[in-house]
C-alpha cells in the first residue's frame, strides 16, 4: 500500500486525543466497562484455564509485571496474553454487535500491562480505556467488512492494544503506524465458529491479541517495522473512522446479565419469561427454542466443561428453568447435575430465516414449552438485555461485580476495589493498579 493510497487521519487522532479531557457522560460509561471487565477478571482467576495461563507465561513470559489477581509475576506480553485469556474464561464480560466479540478483554489487560500506566491518573486511565474502545470497535467492524472469514476478536483487538500502549510508549507517528501494521499482520485469525463448533480452551482468541498488540508497540519502538494496518489506515475502510472523536463506540457495548455467550442469551431470557408465569418444570415434555443460525451452533447437549458449558444454547436454558436464573455456578460446579441434564435433553432448537436477517446486529429467540397434558406456553420474541437500549442499571452492575469478584478475592477486597474504579478519576492510576 502506497503512502497516497492510506487514510492516515486515525493515527493523528489517536496520537493527539487528551486522555485527561473525558467529559462526565464518558467517564461514567468507561468506569463502567472497567468495573465489569475486573469483576469479571476476578471471578475467572478460579477457573482452571487461568491456571494454565498463569503457568505458562510464568514459564515462558518471565518478568517482573504482576498479574491480574495472582501474586506471580511476568513481562509485559504475558501479562496481557494471562489477564486476556483469563477474562475469556468466564464468558462474562462485555462486548459490540457489529464486530460479532470484545474488546475489554484484551484492552483492560493490555493497560495494566505496561508500568507508563502506573504514571496516569485515573482519569486518563479512563481516557486510555475509552481511546482503546474506539480503535478496537472500529478496526473489528472494518476487519469484518472486508474477510471472508469469520475471526475471533483477537484479529482485531490486538489493534486496540497496539494504540494504547503506544500512546502510552508515547510512540511518534510513524512508530504508532508500523505498530498498528505489526498489530494486525499477527493478530489471530483464528476461526470462530470452530470454537462454537468444538469449545474449548482456545475461546475467542484475545489472550493472542492482547500479547500481540503489546508486543506490536515495543517492537515498533524498537524500530520494527510493520505492514500497514488496512483496517485502520486503507483507503476503503475510511467510512468506519470518518466520525472518530464525535461517534464514540464505548457508549454501543453491551453488557452480558449472565456468563454465558451472548447468543444464548436472548434464549434465556425467553425462558425465564415463561418460568415466571410458575410452570412446573418437571411437566414440560419439550422445550423448543427458536433463535438465528449462529445460536443453533451452540448444540452442546451435556457439557463436561465450562468452556462447553458457556458455548451450549441447551445448557443455557436448562439452567435457567432449572435454577431461575444463570450464574457461574451453572457453568462450573453443575455439570453432572442431572435435573438439569435431563432438561436439556428435552429442547429443540430450530432456525428462523427473519432471526437470521437481524444478526448480527439484533440477536432474537422465542422459546416455547409443550406440557405433557397436551397444553402449549409461548414467550414473546426476546433479545439479551445489557444492549444500549435495554441497559444493564448501576446497581446490577455493581451487584454482578461483585458476585463475581467477593468469592475469588473477599468481600473487602472486593469492595476495596469496587471504591477505587468507581472514585478513579480523582485518583491516581497507580491507587488502582496496586489493588489488582
Amino acid at each position: 500500500m502506497r503512502a497516497n493510497d492510506m487514510n492516515l487521519a486515525p493515527l493523528d487522532w489517536m496520537l493527539n486525543v487528551d486522555l485527561g479531557a473525558l467529559g462526565d457522560a464518558h467517564l461514567a460509561q468507561a468506569k463502567r466497562a472497567l468495573l465489569d471487565t475486573l469483576g469479571v477478571a476476578a471471578g475467572a482467576s478460579r477457573t482452571p484455564l487461568a491456571r494454565h495461563a498463569e503457568r505458562y507465561v510464568v514459564s515462558q513470559h518471565g518478568g517482573g509485571r504482576p498479574l491480574l489477581f495472582s501474586n506471580a509475576t511476568a513481562s509485559a506480553s504475558g501479562v496481557a496474553l494471562h489477564g486476556a485469556w483469563m477474562i475469556d474464561a468466564l464468558d462474562a464480560h462485555d462486548g459490540q454487535v457489529l464486530t460479532k466479540g470484545h474488546c475489554g478483554v484484551a484492552l483492560v489487560p493490555g493497560i495494566m500491562a505496561l508500568p507508563e500506566a502506573e504514571k496516569l491518573s485515573g482519569r486518563e486511565l479512563l481516557g486510555l480505556l475509552a481511546m482503546g474502545y474506539e480503535v478496537a470497535t472500529r478496526a473489528g467492524i472494518a476487519l469484518h467488512a472486508s474477510a471472508c472469514d469469520y475471526h475471533t476478536s483477537g484479529a482485531w483487538n490486538a489493534i486496540g492494544v497496539a494504540a494504547i500502549a503506544g500512546k502510552l510508549l508515547r510512540l511518534d507517528r510513524q512508530r504508532l503506524h508500523e505498530a498498528l501494521g505489526i498489530a494486525e499482520f499477527y493478530g489471530p485469525r483464528s476461526q470462530m465458529m470452530r470454537c462454537i463448533d468444538h469449545p474449548t480452551m482456545v475461546k475467542d482468541g484475545s489472550g493472542w491479541g492482547a500479547q500481540a498488540g503489546i508486543a506490536a508497540a515495543l517492537l515498533a519502538q524498537d524500530g520494527f517495522t510493520g505492514a500497514p494496518a488496512v483496517t485502520v489506515t486503507g483507503t476503503d475502510a475510511a467510512q468506519h473512522w470518518q466520525d472518530l472523536g464525535s461517534r464514540w463506540y464505548l457508549h454501543e457495548q453491551y453488557f452480558k446479565a449472565y456468563p454465558v455467550c451472548r447468543w444464548a442469551q436472548p434464549a434465556v431470557e425467553a425462558v425465564l419469561e415463561l418460568a415466571q408465569r410458575g410452570i412446573e418444570i418437571d411437566a414440560i415434555e419439550r422445550i423448543t427454542i427458536t433463535t438465528f443460525h449462529e445460536a443453533k451452533r451452540l448444540h452442546v447437549v451435556h457439557p463436561t466443561s465450562t468452556e462447553q458449558a458457556q458455548y451450549s444454547l441447551p445448557w443455557s436454558v436448562a439452567c435457567a428453568l432449572g435454577f431461575g436464573t444463570l450464574d457461574v455456578h451453572a457453568v462450573t460446579d453443575a455439570l453432572d447435575d442431572p435435573w438439569i441434564k435431563a432438561l436439556a435433553e428435552r429442547i429443540e432448537l430450530v432456525e428462523n430465516e427473519t432471526f437470521n436477517a437481524r444478526f448480527p446486529a439484533e440477536r432474537w429467540a422465542q422459546a416455547s414449552l409443550e406440557m405433557r397434558d397436551g397444553s402449549h406456553h409461548h414467550s414473546q420474541e426476546h433479545e439479551a438485555r445489557g444492549n444500549p437500549h435495554n441497559p444493564l442499571g448501576d446497581d446490577e452492575l455493581a451487584q454482578k461485580f461483585h458476585a463475581l469478584a467477593a468469592p475469588a478475592i473477599g468481600q473487602a477486597h472486593a469492595a476495596e476495589l469496587h471504591d477505587a474504579i468507581m472514585t478513579l478519576e480523582s485518583r491516581s492510576a497507580k491507587h488502582l493498579l496496586e489493588r489488582l
